[in-house]
């Protein structure tokens, strides 16, 4: 398949730590790809690149052909591309799905007389939006808590709330950044079946994840990073098998905890 996503020669510096050493993937579209490796192999930095949350010293992301560096993160969101946190982000004092909803106005181009439409709360816009937005949260199956606050689900609803938000600004890339992180396994069971239903409708996902084993069961293929640098690219199959893998996580050929 031909990639959606093109990481090239990525470089960033904090100081004189050098965070991400010309690191350089292909996401295909319409597959999941995974982001893995040890702590502080740069993961999450190379993530908020990608994002637009931080820019790179070296090197550049595109895509569709569009190159991403240097873009504001809101910029790239209306280019199709949408992300998670790895901190839930949710807005308080506002209900689920009108949480949703922001994500559903990202598509939304009122114009100022739209504008004061929706002020006056009798805006098309703003009704399409809800709409959206509880279709959304019927997809992810939070459709019986449109109404209740993001303080009061488990925090496993509240990380698939911020991918129905997500998703709700029509994304073709979507970044999930630690979307398992806290669940218990029949909560990642169910966040796995959400993802193959999410790729189903060909958004292409990039995941930076620590659950390996989520991430054997659900991944077309793998970047796998260590001290900034890649060590290894490919499917789950030679991933669980590769030496310089075993090694990083583990430091003896014990493949245990790569899914096996």
């Amino acid at each position: 398949m031909s990639p959606i996503l093109r990481i090239e020669r990525v470089s960033r510096r904090f100081g004189g730590y050098l965070a991400l050493n010309s690191v350089s993937c292909e996401v295909a579209s319409g597959r999941v790809h995974a982001l893995i490796g040890p702590n502080g192999a740069g993961k999450t930095t190379l993530f908020n690149i990608v994002s637009g949350t931080l820019q790179p010293n070296d090197g550049r992301v595109v895509f569709e052909g569009n190159i991403l560096t240097g873009r504001r993160p809101d910029r790239i969101l209306t280019m199709g591309v949408a992300r998670n946190f790895q901190q839930v982000r949710l807005v308080r004092g506002l209900s689920v799905v009108e949480n949703v909803m922001i994500g559903a106005h990202a598509r939304i181009n009122r114009g100022p007389f739209g504008n004061l439409a929706e002020f006056f709360g009798i805006g098309q816009a703003e009704r399409a939006a809800r709409e959206k937005a509880r279709g959304m949260l019927d997809f992810i199956g939070l459709a019986a808590k449109v109404h209740a606050e993001p303080k009061e689900l488990t925090l496993a609803d509240q990380r698939r709330l911020e991918i129905a938000r997500a998703l709700a600004s029509e994304p073709r890339l979507l970044l999930l950044d630690e979307p398992a992180a806290g669940m218990n396994p029949a909560e990642l069971q169910e966040l796995a079946g959400l993802l193959k239903k999410i790729q189903s409708l060909g958004i292409t996902m990039l995941l930076v994840e620590h659950n390996v084993r989520l991430i054997m069961s659900i991944a077309d293929s793998i970047t796998v990073l260590s001290a900034g640098s890649v060590i290894a690219d490919g499917p789950p199959g030679l991933i669980r098998r590769h030496p310089e893998v075993i090694s990083a996580y583990l430091g003896e050929g014990d493949e245990s905890a790569l899914g096996n």
